[in-house]
This record gives structure tokens, sequence and C-alpha cells, in this order.
């Protein structure tokens, strides 16, 4: 039996919306403005983030082009690295990374809601849990089920965010929003916007996530580098554009002064009322980002177990539905211990190094392909432009975004390093334990 091949071209390009846009464009731009002194500085990084965005999409095109084959990062790492560069990286995603996410994004949107609906905030737990019940029953029910929901949930968070760009159309008749404080020494520099990128290219990950599910992909060798390249392009407009009327309705001073960004321009554009406009939007957006993870990473795991690196259950499909149901219950049913401990806080913070050492890493396989190009791949495949520089680009970039995290937080960093290399000694086992299976 094998994955289903139900997904065309707008399902994967909705695959790579909804991975990228989550909570991080309604946060993240008042981190970035304090960093910075002037609006062309914080407009300037928000689009150089959108180029490292596409150029790391360009070579996610190529991979996906090459190796069209579930489990994206997993199958690149384990095929061109070594088999346990690829098992550390699922490692890191099933336990840390995709599970913290989940469970993070559950609390938030939980929050978001009850503030819709005017729930008890202790009631945010319950809801998140609800949440990830009801997406993992969606995602086991078949993958075009959990892709027509995101679909749905990323024209609706598109939707917003387009109203909040057309209100912003009137924010050049609004007085200017008062100067609360004034640029933070030392703002002008590269160090400055080099610490602002940091911010800007987590809002900007997400993109891999159609290389995940290519085998659910109807023609992947050609879909999967359209749908990276349409959709990142459409989250690099969304992104200038909103950063655009964010200033022009707080002032870059304003923008850097507040915790809510969105919040404070829509009250500012359309009045006091306007609040439950954007609990909705991001309700929406996180309640899609959620769906977007247990359809997506979620073939991560199945992949690792295919392929004798976890138990064998998991890599397993439905009879009728041929979902990944093991591998989706895995990954709900973790993110519900970490909402329910409520540590998942600290295990995102100690590895979301790892997502950029992987980034890194997988880019680098380019090179390795390169030098084998019948190996796998087509001669008519989509090849990254600007090779060997603009991969070598992103790399570069990797390393600095890994280098400025262990530095702004080297315990978190320390700790996340134990939590990957904990994977290592579960591979062997693992490997021993294939080893001798193939033996009898």
């Amino acid at each position: 039996m094998t994955l289903r091949r139900a997904l065309g071209p707008f399902d994967a390009t909705m695959v790579v919306v909804g991975g990228i846009i989550g909570a991080g464009i309604f946060i993240n731009p008042s981190l970035v403005a304090q960093r910075l002194a002037s609006p062309a500085l914080v407009l300037a990084a928000w689009a150089a983030g959108g180029a490292i965005a596409v150029a790391g999409a360009l070579a996610f095109a190529e991979l996906g082009a090459r190796l069209p084959r579930a489990g994206g990062q997993y199958a690149y790492l384990s095929d061109a690295v070594h088999p346990m560069a690829g098992f550390l990286f699922g490692w890191a995603s099933l336990l840390m990374i995709q599970g913290g996410g989940l469970a993070a994004v559950a609390i938030t949107f939980a929050q978001y809601a009850l503030r819709l609906v005017g729930g008890e905030p202790a009631h945010a737990t319950a809801v998140a849990i609800a949440a990830l019940l009801v997406l993992a029953a969606v995602n086991v029910a078949g993958v075009k089920p959990g892709s027509r929901l995101l679909n749905v949930l990323v024209l609706l968070k598109v939707a917003a965010l387009a109203a909040l760009i057309l209100g912003g159309l009137l924010a050049s008749r609004l007085p200017a929003a008062p100067p609360t404080e004034s640029a933070p020494p030392g703002s002008t520099g590269v160090l400055a916007f080099g610490s602002a990128l940091i911010p800007i290219l987590f809002s900007y990950g997400g993109w891999q996530n159609v290389n995940v599910i290519a085998e659910e992909i109807r023609e992947p060798a050609r879909t999967v580098p359209r749908a990276l390249l349409a959709g990142t392009a459409i989250v690099v407009a969304v992104y200038l554009l909103v950063n655009v009327v964010y200033l022009a309705a707080l002032s870059r001073e304003g923008l850097a002064a507040t915790l809510t960004p969105a919040a404070d321009s829509v009250r500012r554009l359309f009045g006091l009322g306007a609040d439950r406009f954007i609990a909705a939007a991001i309700a929406i957006s996180t309640f899609g980002f959620l769906d977007v993870t247990l359809l997506a990473p979620t073939r991560i795991t199945y992949a690792m177990a295919r392929d004798g690196h976890l138990p064998s259950a998991l890599g397993h499909l439905h009879e009728r539905f041929r979902t990944p149901a093991w591998a989706i219950a895995l990954q709900a049913a973790w993110a519900i211990v970490l909402v329910l401990t409520g540590t998942f806080g600290e295990l995102v913070d100690s590895v979301v190094f790892a997502d950029w050492i992987f980034f890194g890493l997988t880019v680098a396989t380019l090179f390795v392909y390169r030098r084998r190009p019948g190996r796998p791949g087509s001669p008519g495949s989509f090849r990254v432009p600007g090779h060997p520089i603009l991969p070598a680009l992103f790399v570069a970039v990797s390393a600095f975004v890994v280098a400025s995290v262990v530095v702004s937080n080297p315990r978190r960093s320390a700790w996340g390093a134990l939590l990957l290399a904990s994977g290592v000694p579960i591979y062997l086992l693992a490997s021993r334990r294939q080893k001798r299976g193939q033996g009898r």
C-alpha cells in the first residue's frame, strides 16, 4: 500500500503559504522595529528575509524535483549525507520542533478563540487539546480532507491580512502616531541588522512542508517547485505590505513599543470595536498552522519508520484512508502531553536553532547532488539559478542564524544540543536491530 497522490498545484501552494504564515507576522514585527532605527531599515530587513526565504525555496525546489519522496529533508539528508543525519533531523522534528510548535500554537489558538467568543481563559488547555484531536482525526481521514480544510483556512487568513493591508491605505490620512521612545543605540549597524533578521527568518520558515508530502502530490517533480516559488512569493508580498501598514499606522517608535502590533494597528485603522477582527484572524491563522503541521511533518515519522529507524507501526498506512494514522496520532499525543505539562515553551526555546542547522545542511546537499546529476533526478528537472553562489549564501546565512541564537541564549542552545544528541544512541540501537533483522 502506498500514499495516495491526491494533491494538485493549488493544494501544494496552500501548504507552502499555510506552513509559513502562523502567528509570527502578528507579533514579530515589533521585535524587528526595536532593533532598527528607521522604517526604511525595518522594511529592508523584511525584504532581505524574504530574499533569503526565496533562496531557500529555490534550493528546496531543486531537491523536491530530484528526490520527490515522503519525508523531505529527512530523505535528502539520509541520501546525500548519512542516514544518521536524516534520523537526527526526524528526531528533532518529532520530539522537539514540531511537537513543541504544535503545543505552543495550540495554546495560542485557544487563547484567541476564547477571546473571540468571550470564553474563560482558564479553558485554554481544554480547547487546545480539543483542536489537536479534531485536526488529527481530519488528517487521519485522508490527505484530501486535511488539505481542503487547510485551503479554506489559508484563504481566510490571507483574506484577513488583505483586509488589514487595504485598511492601511487609510493610514496615510491618519495623524502619525506619537513617538514613544528614541531609536536604540547601535541600531543602524550590521550587527543590528543581523539581529533583526533572526525573528524575521523564523517568521518566514515553513516553506519546506510541501517537500515532506511529495509522494502525495500529483506530478511532484513539476508541482513542488512551482508551489514553492508561488507560495513563498505570496508570503513575501503579504509580509512586506503588512509591515508597511504597521509602520504607517503606528510609526517605527510605536511599532517598537507594542507587543501586539496587529491589534494596535487594527484599532487605529478601524476603531476600538475591531479587536474581534484581529482575534479571529489570529485564531484562523494558528488553526491553519496546526492543520498543516499534522498534515505534513507527520510524513517524516512515517518515512523514518518505513526505513526501519522507528517502530514499524508508525510506517503503516490506514487501510481505508491510506494515511500514516499512527504517525499522526503519535505527533498529536506528544503535543497534548506538552500542553498538559506546560513544558513546550522551554522545549521550543532549547532547540529552535536546530531548524536552521538542518536548513543549512539540507541546502548543502545540493552540492552533493550536483556532483552526481544522474542520481536521482532527470535532465529536465528544476535547477537552482545562480548555483553555487546562491546555495552557498543560504548555507552561510543559516550558520549565522545558528551562531546568533547560540550567542543570545547559550544555556538553552546547549540544552537543545543535548536533546538533539540524545537521538544518536536511539539511531544506533535501531540500526543494530535492523541489521540483525536483515541477517536472519
